[in-house]
Parts: C-alpha cells; sequence; structure tokens
C-alpha cells in the first residue's frame, strides 16, 4: 500500500514490537495480519495522516487508557484500532500490555461472534416470480442465505417498481447458475 510507504520507519517499529509476542506474521487483505491460532488478533497498516494497529476483538479490550477506537461508530462491532501521527507517540510496553490482552481474550473466547439475521423477507416481486418459475425458485433456495440476502436487497434497494423489475432481469441468469451478487469482486 502506497501510504505504507510514509510510515515505513515506524510500522517497522510496529512489527518489530509485535513480534515480540510470539503473534505469527500473515498477510490478508493486502496488509500484514498478525494471528494467534491461525485467529487474527492485530493488524498494521498506514494511512494518509496516522498510521495505526487494529484490533480485531478490540471491544473486549479493558482500555483503560481510553487509546482505542470504533473503526466506525454504530457500524463496526469488534474491530478497535489505535491511531498514531509520529514515532513518539509508540509506546511500546503499554502496545505490549494491549497485544497480550488481546492473546488472552482469543485464548479465553473472548471474540465477537456475528449475530445471524436470519433469512431475509422474500420480496413479493420476487415472490410472484417464483410462482411463474419454479426453476427460478429451487435455484434460488440453493444459494446460501448470505446470498439471497444480497440479491433480496438489490431488489428492495430500488425505490422505483420499474427499477426493481429491471434489477430482477439482471440477476435471473446469476441465480440460476448459482453465483452471488458480488462473486466476480469476490475473487481478486
Amino acid at each position: 500500500m502506497e501510504t505504507d510507504n510514509k510510515w515505513q520507519e515506524e510500522l517497522t517499529l510496529l512489527k518489530s514490537i509485535i513480534l515480540k509476542t510470539g503473534l505469527k506474521e500473515t498477510i490478508k487483505w493486502g496488509t500484514e495480519v498478525y494471528t494467534h491460532n491461525d485467529k487474527n488478533v492485530i493488524g498494521v497498516i498506514g494511512f494518509k495522516n496516522y498510521f495505526s494497529l487494529w484490533f480485531y476483538n478490540g471491544v473486549f479490550l479493558k482500555d483503560e487508557d481510553k487509546i482505542l477506537v470504533s473503526a466506525k461508530d454504530g457500524k463496526t462491532k469488534a474491530l478497535r484500532h489505535w491511531q498514531f501521527t509520529s514515532k513518539e507517540d509508540i509506546n511500546e510496553n503499554l502496545i505490549l500490555e494491549y497485544i497480550r490482552e488481546a492473546i488472552r481474550n482469543e485464548e479465553e473466547g473472548n471474540v465477537w461472534k456475528p449475530q445471524r439475521s436470519g433469512t431475509a423477507e422474500v420480496p413479493d416481486l420476487l415472490a410472484e416470480t417464483f410462482t411463474k418459475d419454479e426453476k427460478l425458485k429451487i435455484a434460488f433456495e440453493k444459494l446460501t442465505p448470505y446470498k439471497q440476502k444480497e440479491y433480496i436487497e438489490y431488489i428492495t434497494s430500488a425505490k422505483r417498481e420499474e427499477t426493481k423489475k429491471v434489477r430482477l432481469e439482471k440477476i435471473t441468469p446469476m441465480i440460476l447458475e448459482n453465483v452471488g451478487l458480488h462473486d466476480k469482486y469476490k475473487n481478486c
């Protein structure tokens, strides 16, 4: 990542601190992620105006020093990050303390488990189409709940009825081919 170059010295220092904890370095989503027993614990990344440590289950950290920030209030459930703007912001002992707590939480099973929202309600337009096209209905039911939900949200997010119909025409061949709405982007 280009912004990592701006913080290369600082990120190298953070990585050296992290490696003192015994975490295993891997690359996920194009950046360094450190794992314990194959579970994501912490990530390191540089941005335009800061560099950061990302705690994947940071919501469970005590954070008595009030350092951690939710990535996106109201949206992010477990992920918390610690922002730095200079090398002088790096406090090795405090960072090690937070990382060790994160590892303990992982070992104790204190991890975020996403709530399953269940099955989404099939919109009327799709339900009507299923009554006319049994093959499409069967193909839709074979999709994973996640893929079903993607298609349902794609149709219901259209405001105009005509747009909903156009979207249904577009996705019908994809459903019949057992392809998710965004599959082509997931294999990049």
